[in-house]
């Protein structure tokens, strides 16, 4: 869809206010600087800028945190497997993101941080980088951005894609020129048949929208490196009842503590591992035990809680996953306060029980799923999850019900992954394979 006069007209106007705004973004990195200090680091690539030689980055995959970044993880390596010669490039707008993409992918892959939404920014992003194809994860719909891969040639898809009926709402006052930038994707391959309606509601094609699946439901858990985990945290916490509040928000934090409180009058050895949702909450988290009362340990300074402590906060990136496996019963954060929840699957996909609090507008369709197998709990508010959670902690049957279901679905649910990769494959480059073959044969440095 080429550029016309109301579209030039609507992009002048956004882009006008956004460098009206830009000094508000100087103000906004030092803000989060003060709370997480790689904020204030590498604002040069945020405007553009970079000090590396141009290259050619052929796939480009943006994943703006931890959460798209590991949404993302199988599709990545199986853009990897695929093309081993090449690095891809992964982009984030968060440190975080940033650090769980170097966890996962080391010098694999290219990585530095979207820049803000300015034309001039991201034309020097993609004169840069020069990918071919540009990926995008769930819900990314930056309009200069679409519209300035579409002017340089670049086909872009939004893969999966999740639009919730509140995000909808909120693109109303932009959705005249959100219409037309989604217009410009190749292909939105969606998580659920519901979030395809809305985002032909808020202007895609319809035939350019497909239904994929959620690749959440390919993420495979590494089932003896939690084996591992899981024996060595009890050999060292003992076998005692144990409970994870994960992703919890700073609106959630006195509940959390409230919970633990009283579910330690019933239980009184009972251990909570607390994995808050923001790198900036781990101190707090922490300090918030130690007032409660209770002998606190931390992944990072003490790496195991032992028999006498009672909350054991995990401050460390990239673990969740592994100790959902060494919980009971765990509760999943963002529900409580109006976040809109988070991944409800990584809990199922290792089989502990899921609760969660009533706000799940970002999960509905694998809520409903995990609703209808009887794998979540849902708590209208902090009592109701306290109920919840008591109740399952005193009832095994209960629990091995629900984590044999919640693995039953997310086993089943896979797919999503096959079905993203044969929609992108007529876009993607062709594989390197005669790099690909110098590297294999090439003597190992070890």
């Amino acid at each position: 869809m080429p550029a016309d006069t109301t579209e030039r007209l609507l992009r002048g106007l956004y882009s006008a206010v956004l460098v009206v705004l830009a000094p508000i973004t100087v103000y906004h990195l030092i803000w989060r600087g003060f709370r997480q200090s790689a904020y204030l680091l590498r604002w040069d690539e945020r405007y553009g800028i970079y000090r590396t030689p141009p290259l050619t980055a052929p796939v480009w995959v943006h994943a703006v945190s931890v959460g798209e970044v590991n949404a993302a993880a199988p599709l990545i390596n199986a853009l990897l497997a695929r093309d081993p010669a090449r690095r891809l490039l992964v982009t984030t707008i968060t440190p975080t993101g940033s650090e769980r993409v170097c966890a996962l992918w080391g010098d694999r892959v290219e990585h530095v941080y979207l820049p803000y939404d300015l034309s001039g920014a991201v034309r020097r992003f993609l004169r840069h980088f020069r990918p071919q194809i540009g990926l995008i994860v769930e819900t990314e719909l930056w309009p200069n951005l679409l519209f300035c891969c579409r002017d340089a040639g670049v086909p872009t898809v939004i893969v999966n894609a999740r639009l919730s009926a509140r995000s909808l709402r909120g693109y109303r006052v932009l959705r005249p020129l959100v219409a037309r930038a989604l217009r410009t994707v190749r292909r939105v391959a969606t998580q659920s048949a519901d979030d395809g309606k809305r985002f032909v509601k808020l202007g895609a094609l319809r035939d350019a929208v497909i239904d994929t699946g959620n690749l959440k439901f390919d993420i495979t858990p590494d089932e003896a490196k939690i084996a591992g985990l899981v024996a060595d945290f009890r050999g060292h916490a003992g076998a005692r009842p144990v409970w994870i509040a994960a992703s919890t928000h700073p609106e959630e934090e006195a509940a959390v503590i409230d919970i633990h409180r009283r579910l330690r009058t019933r239980w009184p050895d009972l251990l909570l591992i607390w994995a808050p949702r923001h790198p900036e909450r781990f101190r707090s988290a922490m300090q918030l035990g130690v007032d409660a009362g209770w002998r606190v340990a931390t992944r990072a300074l003490t790496t195991w809680p032992d028999a006498g402590d009672g909350v054991f906060v995990l401050d460390t990136l990239g673990e969740l996953g592994l100790f959902f496996a060494c919980a009971d019963v765990a509760f999943v954060g963002g529900s409580l306060q109006d976040i809109g929840g988070h991944n409800l699957l990584e809990p199922a996909a290792v089989g502990t029980p899921v609760v969660t609090g009533p706000h799940l507008q970002n999960f509905t369709d694998i809520a409903k799923q995990l609703g209808r197998a009887d794998a979540l709990r849902i708590g209208a508010d902090a009592d109701a999850v306290h109920d919840h959670i008591a109740a399952l902690l005193d009832d095994t049957d209960a629990r091995r019900a629900m984590a044999e279901a919640g693995r039953a679905l997310v086993a089943n649910g896979r797919g999503a992954l096959a079905r993203t990769l044969a929609l992108i494959e007529p876009d993607l480059p062709v594989p390197d394979t005669k790099t690909a073959r110098i590297l294999r044969s090439a003597p190992s440095s070890n």
